[in-house]
């Protein structure tokens, strides 16, 4: 029971804010800062922390951090070892601090970056199961007053609905990406990727990708490199009546010329040195179905013309035969290239453009839907953690921001490698900035980038911009052109032009 030392209000407060985060269970980051705001508005402070400990590291996180220098706290590791934070983990306890920087357990590596001068202090634990999970601490009571029994009541009060709530909050969040997975892989099936869709850009895509799928048209899905083009067209084929048929993929940048054409139409028995038997081309295999051009800014121009005649006419030759063969295709075509460009200078056939670009779609890059990009993140979380056989459950605050500060330039495939390679590279419970390894600028930096040299035209901050980034790309790749090609979503043949273009040795 609290004590009669505990002001009505208060009481009348906390009944209202434990009936909020025990309702909350969709965000809990943002639960976790409602949390913090309601114990500075019960006891009057400054600033206010949650620290959260995960086993195997030796040090505690800031989660959420509020006040004048919140933001900077973030990213700062709080050692076990000599700090009220850790003596309060070992004890499981509580504290009132009146002189925070004479107790021997003050840890003064956060005042020292920060700036932030800690006089008084509450520091509660946050229990699941009885157990220290993490800290929260409340610094400076307003108007130079000390906390008193009273106020470390009522925060204590205030932690024990937090930590249920954070328990559930965490639990739901949890259950909640398992369902959407299962449901994905329910309604695609195994060779299907997993479609996650929080953005109102990608939902609005959805909608149009409902009317496109019942037709029979062909369709041009445009967008830059690692955007997803794959998976939309998926989406198309199993929202249309040709869902129980083959959905069969073509990556036209894979492959020579010559191999290219055997692929889509197949090829007799000695058509060339190597045929040594029949075999059937993709399109007869998405006979009734749906064949997936993508990179077909890549097709050949010879290619092009019998890729128009399908379209046009529904039939075709293998390769080394005279017999002409019917199939009933669906085409859906996808390229990150400028392909109105390619047509005026003469790289793309006007009219096979015309008859691929019946219904165009346009994916927004990643940074242009950072609301997917948490979504997508805990996806991957839990797909490459299961590969790795690491417990990893989600990000450190830092890197939430970083990921949402990011450019982006690879979009979802980059995001994708950044995760797994935090998962192959990182230590579990919490994937860190440091681990996404990501080549983040500041504004400052950027901008002296940018704006290095003499030539301050567009085209020559373009040139330098150009150049650092297939740099970064090539070293990421450790130089190799052909791994560079499809990072960058280009051929090895470009790379290697683009390198002496921007003069990168």
């Amino acid at each position: 029971m609290p004590s009669k030392t505990i002001d009505v209000e208060k009481l009348n407060t906390l009944i209202e804010i434990n009936t909020l985060i025990s309702s909350s269970y969709s965000d809990v980051n943002a639960l976790l800062v409602y949390i913090l705001e309601s114990a500075m508005r019960l006891v009057e402070c400054e600033s206010s922390s949650l620290l959260l400990l995960h086993e195997g590291e030796d040090d505690l996180r800031f989660e959420v951090a509020l006040g004048p220098k919140g933001v900077e706290c973030l990213g700062i590791p709080v050692s076990r070892e000599g700090s009220i934070a850790g003596w309060v983990v070992k004890n499981n306890k509580s504290l009132i601090i009146d002189d925070a920087v004479t107790d021997e357990r003050f840890y003064s590596a956060v005042q020292d970056k920060t700036g932030y001068v800690t006089k008084t202090m509450i520091a509660v634990p946050m229990r699941v199961h009885n157990k220290c999970v993490g800290v929260i601490e409340l610094l400076n009571k307003k108007g130079n007053q000390r906390f008193t029994h009273s106020d470390l009541e009522i925060i204590e009060l205030l932690s024990n609905q937090a930590s249920i709530a954070y328990q559930n909050a965490d639990t739901y969040q949890r259950a909640r990406n398992e369902i959407r997975v299962l449901q994905n892989k329910i309604t695609a099936g195994s060779e299907y990727h997993t479609f996650i869709a929080e953005s109102s850009k990608v939902k609005d895509l959805v909608e149009v990708i409902d009317k496109v799928a019942i037709t029979n048209s062909s369709v041009l899905i445009l967008g830059e490199s690692g955007v997803g083009k794959e998976l939309f067209a998926e989406q198309i084929h199993l929202k249309s009546l040709r869902n129980k048929k083959p959905f069969v993929r073509v990556n036209c940048a894979a492959l020579s010329p010559t191999l290219l054409e055997s692929e889509l139409f197949g090829h007799v028995k000695g058509a060339f040195t190597d045929a040594h038997s029949d075999r059937k081309g993709r399109f007869e295999m998405a006979n009734g179905g749906t064949l997936f051009l993508d990179e077909i800014g890549e097709l050949p121009l010879d290619l092009q013309v019998k890729l128009l005649r399908v379209i046009q006419s529904r039939s075709f030759e293998k390769v080394g035969s005279s017999e002409t063969l019917t199939v009933d295709v669906r085409i859906i075509a996808a390229t990150n290239r400028d392909i109105e460009q390619m047509v005026a200078e003469g790289k793309f056939r006007s009219d096979l453009y015309y008859r691929l670009n019946v219904l165009p779609l346009y994916v927004p890059p990643l940074r242009q839907r950072k609301e997917d990009i948490m979504p997508l993140a805990m996806y991957f979380c839990s797909k490459f953690s299961a590969e790795t056989k690491k417990d990893f459950i989600g990000f450190t605050q830092d890197t939430i921001d970083t990921l949402h500060t990011y450019f982006w330039p690879g979009n979802v495939r980059e995001l994708e490698n950044s995760i797994e390679r935090s998962c192959v590279l990182g230590k579990p419970p919490l994937i860190t900035a440091k681990d996404l390894r990501l080549n983040v600028k500041n504004d400052n930096e950027m901008e002296e980038e940018l704006m290095d040299g003499d030539d301050k035209t567009l085209k020559a901050a373009l040139f330098r911009f150009k150049k650092a980034y297939v740099t970064k790309v090539l070293a990421d790749a450790n130089w190799n052109q052909t791994e560079a090609g499809k990072v960058l979503g280009i051929q090895r043949t470009y790379v290697s032009r683009l390198m002496n273009e921007l003069e990168i040795r």
